[in-house]
């Protein structure tokens, strides 16, 4: 680009300048934006950074002049979001397991671009995303869309439902079957996200795991169904009763359980948990959980065909979890 097309932006790489650059704990001093905009190769002098700050101001952007001997100048303090608030977004998305590890990162190094340099690197110390357990489905933005447009155009969707392997692939349930259904809610529990859904066939409401749903498509004209049992829904009640691991001493454990449970135990533990074929029936798994009444409990949830077998003093401890719970009912 020319220097004299770059002269005539001169207010927007100004404001780029102030974005990027400066906060309330990194001033710009007139002649630092003058050689800042200087690399733009855009030439300017103190005064006409003094008329440009002024215009930006009646335009309604807060930028804030410090005086001081030495270390004041400008910074932008009116942005749309706060660093704490920005800080709360990365956490989220980084807690975030509907979303996959590429796509966590994407939005991490989006919204960094909210906050200057200097505030984007106390982002990037946040960040940890890189051992979090995260869904594969690298579809969950379209599927998400999708979902939103076929519930604000009163429309049916069809999809196929996977469920993981032992080769910890996803893949179709029931040999490919088609599910359609009528979409009405979306929602958060456990760290998975949740389409709230009308089942024709059944006449009941279903819940289905958004990254676990493929092939997705809005069936354009043909109207959803269920409107009377949403009538007095209340998604929050339905959530807390259909969905259900506090500190506790940690301990690596080996864990036994039936080809059936793969799913539930890359679900909890993550896909790179080292799975162990046994027999053809049974696989095992090694993991570090922290032993709690949480742990049993979830263990104990999975009914037989899910065990802990080492070590000893686990198992024995887990026995007398057992016990002292059948004992309530003696």
């Amino acid at each position: 680009m020319a220097k004299s097309s770059n002269q005539k932006l001169k207010l927007l790489y100004l404001l780029k300048i102030l974005t990027e650059q400066s906060d309330e704990e990194h001033c710009m001093s007139a002649q630092a934006l003058i050689d800042a905009l200087d690399a733009y190769g855009i030439k300017a002098e103190r005064k006409s950074i003094y008329d440009d700050i002024a215009q930006l101001i009646d335009f309604g952007y807060d930028i804030v002049l410090i005086k001081a001997k030495t270390g004041g100048g400008y910074y932008l303090a009116g942005r749309e979001f706060e660093l704490a608030e920005l800080k709360l977004l990365v956490e989220t998305v980084q807690a975030s397991r509907f979303l996959t590890l590429k796509k966590s990162r994407e939005l991490i190094a989006k919204i960094e671009q909210l906050a200057s340099r200097a505030e984007a690197r106390q982002l990037q110390r946040q960040v940890y995303v890189a051992n979090r357990i995260k869904t594969a489905n690298e579809s969950i933005y379209y599927i998400v869309d999708d979902i939103h447009r076929a519930i604000q155009d009163n429309e049916q969707i069809s999809f196929q439902y996977l469920e993981w392997n032992l080769d910890k692939e996803l893949v179709p349930r029931k040999d490919g079957k088609i599910y359609r259904i009528s979409p009405w809610a979306l929602t958060c529990k456990d760290e998975n996200y949740y389409l709230i859904a009308h089942d024709e066939q059944s006449n009941t409401i279903k819940h289905f795991r958004v990254d676990k749903m493929g092939h997705i498509k809005v069936l354009e004209g043909v109207r959803r169904e269920g409107a009377e049992l949403f009538e007095q829904f209340d998604i929050a009640a339905y959530a807390n009763k259909t969905f259900g691991m506090f500190g506790g001493r940690e301990e690596v454990v080996t864990l036994e359980f039936e080809n059936r449970f793969i799913g539930v135990v890359l679900d909890r533990f993550g896909k790179d948990v080292s799975v162990r074929r046994m027999d053809g029936e049974h696989f095992q798994v090694r993991v570090q959980v922290a032993l709690s009444g949480q742990f049993y409990g979830w263990l104990t949830g999975l009914g037989v065909g899910a065990r802990v077998t080492a070590p000893t003093a686990v198992v024995e401890e887990y026995c007398q979890y057992l016990h002292k719970t059948a004992q309530q009912y003696q």
